[in-house]
């Protein structure tokens, strides 16, 4: 029997079954929507045993289509009245071409954009849950068979379409829950700001800070993702400290700087009933901030790595701020004398690991603290 006998009906649905739980494995647990793109295409491209898979989605603003995902290339745009792609997405018919070059609908120009060649396509329209077209599925140059795309190809990427806009809506859902997020815990982060007299780029410095440490650091786009919106959050506890001693004049009473302590606490307090994982994170910032390598710090006393890589990041990032910017109540250190304090401070107050990733991205930091500069009056 040759090995092409062997491939019966049945072990054909059971490749289709596990191409498809593959991907829906994989891409359960994408949060970037570039890699997530990426796997659609794979999955489509499996699926039909092509050369290369595209998911076009349409920019309605801009009457164009993009693709993130053309397997080789990088992002492409064309016009949404152009090629095999446009006439899909225009018109909702799924098309089979057998030879590109001999269609006058196709458009030559990614290829010669490209450097490739395309023989044949299969191209479909990617529907949203109200019908309307959202993108186009384009899979080009069949590798099996006598090298056409036939009607089980069709069913086959109709079904990766379908599972696509699924996707995709959901990570737009997503996404909108989490900007909304995010844009509640910046106003939020501000208005605490506001209250001690400070404007709100005290905490888009600290966001932007908190970033660039810990990339440099080595965190995961998704945990400098969490940490960058997060890290703003940092006082919010300080809503609930009274104006009689949040906004005092001079040194703060043993009573009042216990007092003023508290808004760790209370920041705690306030977020730690969230399912969501960046409240999640914001209070974790909020409650470990003032921590310590050394144990010196509070509201508990914890050291070394018992602190979270976030309270560790966040608190160089405020301590960083509160120095090398001027305040209504003191003056801006010389960044020599901050970097001074930090050598000084490593393995005490911070993360010794830390501190060396600091002194090397110390000149992006102080970029970021004079793009951001507070107007004091």
């Amino acid at each position: 029997m040759s090995a092409k006998e062997k491939y019966t009906p049945e072990k054909k649905a059971e490749e289709l079954l596990q191409v498809i739980f593959k991907y829906v494995v994989q891409i359960a647990n994408e949060r970037n929507v570039d890699k997530l793109l990426i796997s659609l295409a794979d999955m489509g491209r499996d699926l039909v045993s092509a050369d290369r898979c595209t998911v076009w989605l349409i920019d309605k603003k801009n009457s164009t289509l993009w693709t993130k995902v053309a397997h080789g290339v990088d992002r492409i745009v064309i016009p949404l009245t152009a090629g095999i792609a446009g006439y899909v997405a225009r018109t909702g018919e799924s098309i089979f071409i057998n030879d590109a070059y001999a269609d006058s609908r196709f458009d030559q120009q990614v290829d010669k954009e490209t450097g490739y060649h395309t023989r044949n396509l299969l191209a479909l329209p990617i529907d949203d849950s109200n019908g309307d077209i959202m993108g186009v599925y384009q899979a080009i140059n069949k590798m099996t068979g006598d090298g056409e795309f036939t009607r089980i190809d069709e069913e086959h990427l109709l079904l990766a379409a379908s599972y696509t806009s699924k996707q995709l809506e959901a990570f737009a859902l997503q996404e909108e829950i989490k900007q909304t997020q995010r844009e509640i815990i910046m106003t939020l982060a501000e208005t605490g700001e506001m209250r001690s007299k400070e404007t709100g780029n005290h905490v888009k410095r600290v966001a932007r800070y908190s970033e660039i440490i810990g990339r440099q650091y080595g965190l995961s786009d998704h945990d400098i993702d969490i940490l960058r919106n997060a890290s703003p959050m940092h006082d919010i506890g300080k809503i609930a400290i009274p104006d009689s001693i949040l906004l005092k004049k001079g040194i703060l009473t043993d009573k009042e700087r216990e007092e003023m302590k508290k808004h760790t606490t209370l920041g705690y307090e306030m977020l730690k009933h969230s399912e969501r994982e960046l409240i999640k994170a914001a209070a974790v910032v909020a409650y470990q901030h003032h921590e310590k390598w050394d144990g010196s710090g509070y509201p508990e006393g914890i050291k070394g790595d018992s602190i979270h890589i976030f309270g560790r990041i966040t608190a160089m990032a405020d301590v960083f701020d509160a120095l090398v910017c001027r305040r209504v109540y003191k003056d801006a250190w010389p960044i020599s004398k901050v970097l001074d304090f930090f050598r000084e401070e490593q393995g005490k107050h911070f993360d010794p690991d830390l501190i060396d990733v600091f002194f090397k991205v110390k000149d992006e930091l102080y970029n970021v603290s004079v793009s951001l500069t507070d107007p004091v009056s």
